[in-house]
């Protein structure tokens, strides 16, 4: 690896720039990133993807990829992409980090522990929760129900046995008896907020408005109110800090930030991004999962807050997951089958007039895996073209920027083109209206479906005068609709509302459809069983 000092020099950053974490990774000074923030920004691509088969499409290895090919044909490309979360580190994903000939170094240190900026979310949510019980139990003066406390803890790991669990128990100093549970950390409003604070003020004013729960009168119940916003900004103040690493190729890469696109917001940090799009021509960055996910909420929550105007959307696709749109089942998946293929692409038309729908350019990128068929690739390309979709063929894993050659050159092609940003939905709107037109448009449903305690939720948030803020839906990340075992492309399905709940702070109302759970549960055979130490 190269000297991250070095690293930093290309982007005409200094060593007083840096606060260093060894040689090869850092993190931006707040100097540095306050003078980032007004300097001119250079061309975003946004990397999105299908529906993923359960292995993954390699999004985030075609990002690093598509980074180094750039580079490669002389344009001055940084990376800006999620940290990994150590839960799915150890269980069914692995890591974060690319893989093959297209990674971030030093790549075991960013899906362990890294700069310890996971650790930090994890203390600052857990200090409110460890305050909330406090109050409780010192006479509670702010008059919470204890039935009404919506503020769960938070673990970066994934542990089913805390999805759901009881507090305070043992003798009369031990707490208050309540329900209580976990989220994975990365599904923690701590996160999103840090995802997309501005500065310093930025952050401790939204941690401020987090609110954690309600009295008998249904008022609401703010950090603020329990005074440990300043605490929990103290806590935070180095992990606002972006954190500078390298590619496979000793480019440069902003890694910050790590909030799930299933159940949470799905982009890195803004910080991250104006600091990459400050001192690059063309910042690539991520959104996770699906575009119905990830690239939505992009779109409509994290660009709009950012001030952000992508122009150009990457939609990774394999062979594999195609197939298992058309039918084909898991195991399968390797065996030639055009027809089923065929069948598939449906799924990969969704997923680009969506990314049409909010006026952005389309890059299809098709990610070759070994299993894969020259009849399979070609049959993907033609239908791209039948669509004038520009599309390109790449190998990330197995041939690292020179194997991407041919999808750099497409990206600045459309790049010629570029692209302006529509939102699907305008704030002003009402938020059911919101919520329907995600669904509508997005997933193709015919009709949205709430139960009673969303219904109800709804009614509060509108009381509350929170119907400006935008909606992050939460769902299953293999299926356009909120039922994972619905392939293709379907439509007029129901799509089922069971819960909302507000992230005041962090500047979005999270409506929770189907049965998809904020803390995870490692598999039967889980990753943490196959470490290795050299």
């Amino acid at each position: 690896m190269r000297p991250i000092t070095d690293v930093a020099a290309d982007l005409g950053l200094h060593p007083e720039d840096l606060e260093l974490y060894g040689p090869d990774k850092a993190k931006l000074s707040p100097a540095a990133i306050t003078r980032l923030n007004d300097a001119p920004q250079g061309r975003l691509v946004l990397v999105t993807g299908i529906n993923p088969t359960t292995g993954g499409e390699g999004k985030t290895t075609t990002s690093i990829g598509l980074t180094q090919a750039l580079r490669r044909q002389g344009v001055k490309a940084t990376a800006a992409l999620r940290e990994p979360s150590i839960g799915p580190v150890m269980g069914i994903k692995g890591g974060g980090t690319g893989g093959g000939g297209s990674q971030i170094h030093p790549a075991e240190q960013i899906n362990l522990h890294f700069t310890g900026d996971l650790h930090a979310v994890t203390t600052a949510n857990n200090l409110l929760s460890a305050t909330i019980d406090n109050s409780m139990f010192h006479g509670n003066p702010h008059e919470l129900d204890p039935r009404r406390i919506t503020w769960r803890r938070c673990l970066d790991m994934n542990d089913r046995a805390l999805r759901n669990i009881v507090v305070g128990m043992g003798g009369t100093t031990d707490g208050i008896p309540r329900e209580e549970g976990f989220d994975i950390t990365p599904a923690s409003e701590v996160m999103a907020i840090l995802s997309v604070a501005s500065s310093l003020e930025d952050l401790q004013r939204r941690l401020a408005s987090v609110i954690v729960g309600y009295t008998r009168e249904i008022q609401p119940v703010c950090c603020r109110d329990l005074g440990v916003e300043v605490a929990m900004t103290a806590l935070l103040r180095q992990a606002l800090q972006p954190n500078l690493v390298q590619t496979t190729d000793g480019g440069p890469a902003f890694v910050h930030g790590g909030p799930f696109a299933n159940i949470a917001l799905g982009c890195n940090s803004l910080m991250a991004t104006r600091a990459a799009l400050a001192t690059s021509e063309v910042t690539v960055t991520e959104a996770g999962f699906g575009s119905d996910l990830g690239a939505e909420k992009f779109f409509n929550i994290y660009s709009r807050i950012g001030g952000l105007r992508p122009e150009v959307a990457v939609i990774v696709a394999t062979a594999r997951a195609l197939k298992q749109h058309g039918g084909v089942k898991p195991k399968e998946l390797e065996t030639e089958n055009v027809g089923a293929l065929r069948d598939g692409l449906v799924n990969l038309d969704a997923h680009i007039d969506n990314i049409q729908r909010h006026g952005l350019t389309p890059v299809v990128a098709v990610n070759r895996f070994p299993s894969d068929t020259d009849a399979e690739v070609a049959v993907i390309l033609a239908h791209c073209a039948a669509r004038s979709v520009r599309a390109a063929e790449a190998d990330p894993f197995g041939g690292g920027g020179e194997a991407c050659l041919a999808l750099g050159e497409v990206v600045q092609d459309a790049l010629t083109v570029g692209g302006q940003l529509r939102y699907l939905y305008e704030l002003d709107q009402p938020l059911d209206a919101k919520i329907a037109a995600v669904a509508h448009d997005v997933y193709g449903a015919g009709r949205v479906v709430y139960q009673r305690q969303a219904k109800l939720t709804l009614r509060r948030m509108k009381r509350m005068g929170m119907e400006h803020l935008p909606v992050c839906i939460a769902k299953t990340q293999y299926s356009l609709s909120a039922d994972p075992a619905l392939r293709g492309r379907p439509t007029n399905h129901e799509f089922p509302v069971r819960e909302v709940r507000p992230s005041a702070g962090a500047g979005f109302l999270v409506v929770i459809a189907g049965e998809i759970m904020t803390m995870p549960g490692l598999p039967k055979s889980p990753a943490a069983t196959r470490f290795t130490l050299d």
